[in-house]
């Protein structure tokens, strides 16, 4: 009995489950998860255990290129050209032109495109992207002309619409495309089109609704980023980046992009666009380490590493970086407009100046960019590189408001108003800007100099000439004093200047104007418009000049100075 009833108490204690042995992964699981990592793992350990399948450099080369990995997907498509293992293997030479393309090495693809199947789809749409890229007019309508109602063909045409600028003509392409077929990422494409419209809060409404269902995906964020950084400010754009450089539990806890030479290996294809956003959004930080490597990679580094270089006064790198450039946009007219101008002037070249006024007024005068601010702006260079200020004026006027604490915009207002002779104006322009760099610059000092004469403060303009060092920028400077206060009738000013411009240099041309000038306060003095403690001021000026008609003019003073009880 007691054994009986032992035995079930023995029974009822389960058995040590046995070990369930893992399944292999299985690459197709890793390649609909877009884990490309994962099948890149899988395939280099099946081929490490000797369990190698037939078409494992394909598979490979595919994973490294959607990747992002292009280097290596090149590398890999090579290898399997070299060793024939695939039995199409001229298609190869198409996906490898394809990697190529993308390491911006576009002669060799075209090259390798030769070698693989002529007329095939996806060499037609490579083809037409590389004579966009090359600005071969001909071959691009050639190769558009062989694009057929294909939903790769269609999706092919509206990227070489957006990168053309025809942004409305893409988003008809994708609404069609939506239309019939259920691709949501295609809505992020239409928000890109309106963000380069500056529609950015219909492009921030869109992308915001996708990023509800794909959190992570990196173009997505990227785009939200760039909304922010027209709206706000460059901060608030790189706080949109802070969960792809440091992570974030909502996306994993792991940083999906590397801010330098590293980058998660699900979103390594996005690190090099990342990188190269951080450097606008932070005003050309890091510029000269991250763009050079990406100039055939993103078509936007180029001209931001031409911005890079303006903006540090190197005309001559910037404009070897846009010269062989054919402007397609508006925004690449006024780049290569803005640099032309700067050549010219520098190199005193009418040609390049010519251009850029050309440049500026195609923009301007276009009837998408004539009313916007940027088309304004194009007009009032125009005018200003045709010295025509009163047109600049016209249009400078009308977007002021909008530029009221901008220092470039208030250089060029104050100059043009300055060279209309609007000098109240133009002195409360000059006054507005706060770069330390343009206020040491001498052509800042002139023109604010000569708007205090012809506003009746030559005092505040000697000022001027009184705290630069001694230089040519001071002599120069002295000069126009010199003579801009001898027009403006600022006679005691303009001895002055004259004065130690003799001291400096015994050109006759300047003790004939301090005669004038001293003659001239003379005159004011005697008409009650000018104190007679200048008087001796005068005279002792005229007397540090060795010339015979000093004394003559000295005793005609000092007579009427005695006549009137005038102490000299």
């Amino acid at each position: 009995m007691l054994h009986a009833r032992v035995k079930p108490a023995v029974s009822q204690v389960p058995a040590a489950p046995k070990e369930k042995k893992k399944e292999k992964p299985k690459l197709e699981e890793f390649i609909d998860q877009r884990d490309y990592l994962g099948a890149i793992t899988l395939l280099e350990f099946e081929k490490r255990i000797g369990e190698e399948r037939p078409d494992h450099l394909q598979w490979l080369a595919f994973s490294h290129y959607h990747r992002g990995d292009f280097k290596k997907a090149a590398d890999t498509f090579l290898e399997i050209l070299k060793t024939g293992t695939s039995e199409d293997n001229s298609i190869n030479y198409t996906y490898y032109a394809c990697a190529l393309f993308f390491l911006g090495q576009h002669k060799e693809a075209e090259e390798a495109l030769q070698k693989g199947p002529q007329n095939h789809p996806l060499q037609t749409r490579l083809l037409l992207h590389l004579a966009h890229r090359s600005y071969d007019e001909q071959k691009l309508l050639q190769f558009h002309q062989k694009l057929h109602d294909t939903l790769e063909d269609q999706l092919c045409l509206a990227s070489i619409h957006y990168l053309r600028g025809h942004y409305q003509e893409a988003i008809n392409v994708y609404k069609k495309i939506l239309a019939s077929k259920d691709y949501p990422a295609l809505n992020v494409y239409i928000s890109l089109c309106y963000y380069k419209l500056d529609y950015y809060e219909v492009s921030q409404d869109m992308v915001n609704a996708y990023l509800q269902q794909q959190p992570t995906s990196l173009i997505a964020m990227n785009l939200k980023a760039c909304n922010h950084f027209r709206q706000y400010s460059g901060k608030a754009a790189e706080a949109e980046f802070k969960p792809l450089i440091e992570g974030d539990p909502k996306l994993g806890g792991k940083a999906l992009v590397g801010e330098r030479n590293s980058s998660s290996d699900k979103f390594q294809f996005g690190a090099d666009l990342i990188r190269h956003n951080l450097v606008v959004f932070r005003n050309g930080e890091n510029a000269l380490q991250v763009l050079p490597p990406l100039l055939d990679v993103i078509p936007e580094a180029r001209l931001n590493l031409v911005i890079h270089y303006l903006r540090n006064d190197d005309v001559n790198e910037a404009y070897a970086l846009i010269k062989d450039i054919e402007p397609t946009v508006p925004q690449e007219y006024t780049l290569k407009a803005v640099v032309s101008a700067a050549y010219g002037q520098k190199m005193n070249s009418k040609e390049h100046l010519k251009l850029a006024q050309q440049y500026f007024q195609f923009v301007g005068s276009s009837p998408l960019e004539c009313d916007t601010i940027p088309g304004r702006q194009c007009m009032a260079s125009c005018f200003f590189l045709l010295k025509q200020f009163e047109d600049v004026l016209i249009y400078l006027s009308s977007i002021k408001s909008y530029f009221y604490q901008d220092d470039d915009f208030n250089w060029n207002y104050a100059i043009a108003k300055a060279s209309n002779k609007e000098y109240q104006e133009a002195e409360e322009a000059f006054l507005h800007i706060q770069n330390e760099a343009y206020l040491q610059d001498y052509i800042y000092l002139s023109w604010l100099a000569r708007c205090y004469i012809m506003n009746g403060k030559p005092g505040l303009a000697w000022e001027l000439y009184l705290k630069m060092e001694t230089s040519q920028d001071s002599f120069s400077l002295l000069q126009l004093i010199a003579h801009d206060c001898y027009r403006a009738g600022a006679f005691f000013y303009s001895a002055k200047a004259f004065g130690i411009l003799e001291r400096l240099d015994p050109n006759p041309d300047y003790w004939e104007g301090k005669r004038g000038a001293c003659v001239g306060v003379f005159q004011q003095i005697v008409a009650g418009q000018e104190s007679t403690e200048s008087l001796g001021d005068i005279i002792n000026m005229l007397r540090n000049t060795s010339n015979p008609q000093v004394e003559y003019i000295i005793k005609t003073m000092k007579k009427w100075a005695k006549e009137n009880r005038v102490k000299c």
